[in-house]
């Protein structure tokens, strides 16, 4: 089928900036902001939409260099400069977060959680966590999703490849790798300590493959999946439930008892049953992926997403790498002051108003680096 004209789609960007937000306020836990973000009204959070918004991205950036009768190598370089980038950017924030607390780590409350954040042992031996840092075999919590998209994006390649000529078989094979991962716990093994990655990009694919195999439609003027009354009706209940669920005591004692008698009574493994968030274990999955459903049936939101008033959450997602590193350094940073002061809702307050400030700021500076890197290839055209 011929390759159609192709605008930018300003959902995407929306929601992931969107996501960029509530993952910020996230990483900076014990404020009641965080009691606002998407994980209290729903089994999964804003780290499976942004990978099902990259995955769809992806699809269609890279995918029409897929669909030509050419060697893949040609095509297959722009996603691994990408992971490139992504894992330079990485290994930026993990030496600005390792800084951060060398400087501090003196005092008990930030030597506490360099421990709890996996950075202490890398603190106390440099030499011996270098490599394993720079080879990303050792990583620090909340800092680590970024080496899950340099794996992804590595065999996007071969994904992309796979998905443009087969998409249901490449899509049910992302599923069965994922199945089997979560069945058997299959992890990527870590080094020096053996803690496994918390982003397991073994199973962490199936909403990457899943937005890829969505972007190649979308490319098309087409959709992955048909829209069916049916079908909006029962993601909508799945939604729905899902948050009743999270915030009713009552339905969750209900719901996490039936899921007990289905692991120990009927046999059911844990992939279906638990809610693992490193294995993206099934009700995690299912919560996503009706969610985007039902999100993409909404009519009004492509004139939503395109609405002035939104122009800054669409700035944020458009620029996601530098504004989730930069967001990832001034959370820690944000941590460390939380951990430093008296408990304070005023400064919570302030804490997330100035780094949201910030991240606009970075994202800004982006935006008119890129006009004018445009601008100026015009006349060298």
């Amino acid at each position: 089928m011929p390759e159609l004209p192709h605008q930018r789609d300003q959902r995407i960007d929306l929601f992931r900036g969107i996501a960029l937000v509530m993952i910020f306020i996230n990483h900076i836990p014990g404020t009641i902001w965080e009691s606002l973000t998407s994980r209290n009204f729903g089994f999964s959070d804003a780290a499976e939409g942004f990978v099902l918004m990259s995955g769809i991205a992806a699809g269609l950036a890279y995918g029409p260099a897929f669909q030509a009768r050419q060697p893949i190598w040609p095509a297959a370089l722009r996603p691994w400069r990408r992971a490139l980038t992504i894992w330079a950017v990485h290994l930026l924030v993990v030496a600005l977060v390792f800084a951060l607390f060398a400087l501090l780590a003196d005092h008990p409350a930030i030597a506490e959680m360099a421990k709890r954040r996996n950075i202490l042992r890398a603190l106390e031996e440099p030499a011996s966590y270098l490599l394993p840092l720079v080879l990303l075999s050792h990583q620090f919590a909340y800092a680590d999703i970024l080496p899950m998209y340099v794996a992804l994006m590595l065999v996007a390649p071969l994904i992309l490849w796979c998905a443009v000529r087969a998409p249901r078989t490449t899509m049910a094979a992302s599923v069965a790798l994922w199945f089997v991962v979560g069945l058997l716990r299959i992890r990527v093994p870590t080094w020096p300590q053996d803690n496994g990655w918390f982003f397991n990009p073994l199973a962490w694919q199936v909403l990457f493959v899943a937005g890829i195999v969505t972007g190649l439609a979308m490319r098309r003027h087409r959709r992955a999946l048909p829209l069916r009354p049916w079908a909006v009706w029962l993601s909508a209940l799945a939604v729905i439930g899902a948050a009743l669920w999270v915030q009713v005591p009552l339905i969750a004692d209900y719901g996490r008892h039936g899921l007990w008698l289905l692991n120990q009574k009927a046999g059911f493994p844990g992939v279906v049953t638990a809610f693992d968030k490193s294995f993206v274990f099934l009700p995690r999955l299912l919560h996503i992926l009706a969610l985007a459903y039902l999100i993409s049936a909404l009519p009004a939101l492509r004139g939503l997403a395109a609405h002035p008033r939104l122009a800054p959450l669409t700035l944020l997602g458009r620029h996601s790498l530098p504004v989730f590193a930069a967001g990832t350094v001034l959370a820690y940073g944000a941590q460390v002051t939380k951990a430093l002061a008296p408990p304070s809702t005023l400064l919570d307050t302030a804490l997330i108003g100035a780094g949201l400030c910030l991240l606009l700021a970075v994202a800004h500076l982006r935006e008119r680096q890129k006009t004018a890197k445009r601008a100026g290839a015009v006349p060298a055209a």
